[in-house]
């Protein structure tokens, strides 16, 4: 009877798993970047509920980063393996840099803007006038982009609206506002929003100036995506989640991201920028009314993409035309 149970007792420890439960799936370790905006309030959110670790997702890092260049320029780092970024900065780190990722999933369409000082701008042309001070990202970011757009539609003096030009990061744009160094700025969401907190005015949407525009999108490393394809179908199905509940909930979203967004404090990327954000409020309220001029989407265009590559290519930011389906990889997303 002995010899018995103690062969029983073997038996059943040798079905036991080593280490736990035998249903608890191993967490897989990824290095993740977001934009310090609402653009990426599908990640904020994501991370607050604890989405990722519910899909086993165990973020090894999280890093916040002032602007999609700055973040694009760490995707070149081998400790990040996923981004919440905008398509412009994503498609110029793979073409100008060789950073090996794929867009797996949009995050929102539009989300940038022309505000103005009301007393010193009534029309788009006023842009052109001398003196003029016109705030906007550096060469490159989204924003520089839709001003080119803007630059196109009107029908606008280049050489007028470039001699006006002051490059600075949105931070930056909302503190110059603040102290009265600005007439006019074109910046993302919510820094537009905020612009307007501060006297000025929303003068045009990328909706009135570039119809169809895609914002923020998902990139995941081609080696994460090789090796790891499980985690990634996780990242796109928690992002989805995210996207959904964030459309049904938004006055809860607004108040979230504004506890996450001031959580985030010193650890801001680049460090020098966390004084200036010291210096702005980002409540609820805004980030609000900032959300409701995204359309918050995992949607993915190709032609949209393919049309964004194509006038990188004409302003000179990339050096040649790619097939946007090089960049793409939207199995996943519509599988």
């Amino acid at each position: 009877m002995r010899k018995r149970l103690l062969l029983l007792l073997a038996g059943l420890l040798v079905l036991l798993p080593v280490g736990g439960c035998a249903d608890k799936e191993e967490s897989a370790s990824i290095g993740m970047a977001v934009e310090f905006m609402d653009h990426a309030a599908c990640a904020y959110i994501s991370q607050d509920q604890g989405w990722y670790e519910d899909e086993g997702l165990h973020l090894s890092s999280y890093e916040s980063y002032a602007t999609g260049m700055a973040l694009a320029a760490a995707l070149a780092r081998d400790d990040i393996q996923v981004a919440y970024l905008c398509l412009v900065p994503a498609i110029n780190v793979y073409a100008n840099a060789g950073v090996p990722i794929r867009i797996v999933a949009g995050t929102h369409r539009y989300g940038y803007g022309l505000v103005v000082d009301p007393h010193r701008i009534k029309t788009v042309e006023d842009l052109e006038q001398e003196g003029i001070r016109l705030g906007c990202v550096r060469e490159g970011g989204a924003v520089d982009a839709l001003m080119h757009k803007a630059i196109d539609k009107y029908g606008l003096d280049e050489a007028k609206i470039m001699a006006n030009v002051q490059r600075m990061n949105p931070q930056k744009l909302a503190l110059a506002i603040k102290m009265g160094q600005l007439d006019a700025a074109f910046m993302p969401e919510q820094w537009a929003t905020m612009a307007e907190e501060l006297g000025f005015e929303m003068m045009l949407m990328s909706q009135d100036i570039w119809p169809d525009m895609e914002g923020s999108v998902l990139v995941v490393k081609q080696s994460l995506l090789d090796d790891n394809p499980d985690v990634v179908e996780k990242l796109v199905q928690v992002t989805q989640k995210a996207t959904d509940w964030s459309n049904e909930n938004p006055e809860e979203v607004a108040v979230i991201m504004a506890r996450q967004l001031g959580g985030v404090g010193s650890s801001l990327q680049p460090v020098e920028v966390a004084d200036v954000v010291a210096q702005l409020e980002i409540t609820p309220q805004v980030l609000l009314r900032s959300m409701e001029r995204l359309d918050y989407t995992t949607d993915i265009d190709p032609d949209v993409v393919q049309e964004t590559i194509d006038y990188l290519v004409r302003l000179g930011y990339i050096k040649d035309s790619f097939d946007a389906m090089e960049i793409l990889d939207l199995r996943y997303l519509y599988e």
